[in-house]
């Protein structure tokens, strides 16, 4: 098993680790802790470099796998025991915690005064959408949500991440804002993102510790994606 750093603090941008294994064929390793974000949720896996051995090495994508954090590296295989030192594209991965939290401003504001579940979503660095579960959709209704999520961002809102006993997570009333409950019962922990006084729900990824971070956002486009599945498209300034 991999020790996820990044669940909780997504703030660190270096960490040392010991390789664990080795994929020869799939050039990949697993280290025994990480601060790389394998992916999930909507939100792509970090990239950025691995130390080894005074060679630098790209780290082309994470992914879990089995309770393993598997990390595939461009260039030459190092050995099982080896000490490495490794480091995220801290750019971008900020402009996807800023993004992230904007989502789920996004669907704290849409639960909160529309009652709206969510049927997806997806990001990456600065923009994003998200899908709910609306009949209709219009233009005045998606300048309405803009003002009132941007005014939540102002809110200087403290974003508080836990991990729960899955027993005890379940206890809080519309933990689950998908319309598919998608948390695998094997899960015994279960991460918890709350944005007080707005939102909190279940979720895996990074976020910023503010909501003052997240700076303004646009509401750039909607779509009808079906009868009760309408789409809202997000974008961040830089």
């Amino acid at each position: 098993m991999t020790q996820l750093l990044f669940q909780t603090d997504s703030y660190f941008k270096e960490f040392d680790a010991t390789i664990l294994e080795i994929n020869s064929e799939e050039k990949a390793i697993v280290l025994d802790r990480t601060v790389f974000y394998p992916g999930g949720g909507g939100q792509p896996n970090d990239i950025g470099t691995i130390l080894i051995e005074n060679a630098t090495l790209p780290v082309t994508r994470v992914k879990t796998q089995q309770g393993k954090v598997w990390h595939w590296i461009d260039g030459p295989l190092p050995s099982v025991g080896l000490k490495v030192n490794g480091r995220i594209d801290w750019d971008r991965r900020y402009k996807l915690m800023r993004t992230h939290t904007a989502l789920h401003v996004l669907c704290g504001v849409v639960w909160r005064d529309y009652g709206a579940l969510v049927t997806g979503g997806n990001m990456e660095p600065l923009r994003g959408r998200m899908d709910f579960e609306f009949e209709t959709l219009q233009k005045e209704l998606v300048k309405e949500i803009e003002e009132k999520i941007n005014f939540e961002i102002q809110q200087s809102r403290e974003v508080r991440i836990k991990i729960l006993p899955r027993e005890e997570a379940f206890k809080i009333p519309d933990l689950i804002r998908t319309k598919i409950n998608l948390l695998p019962e094997h899960i015994k922990q279960v991460r918890t993102v709350e944005i007080v006084g707005l939102d909190l729900q279940a979720d895996g990824g990074t976020h910023v510790t503010n909501t003052n971070e997240v700076g303004y956002v646009r509401m750039v486009d909607y779509k009808s994606k079906g009868q009760i599945n309408k789409r809202i498209y997000i974008e961040l300034d830089e």
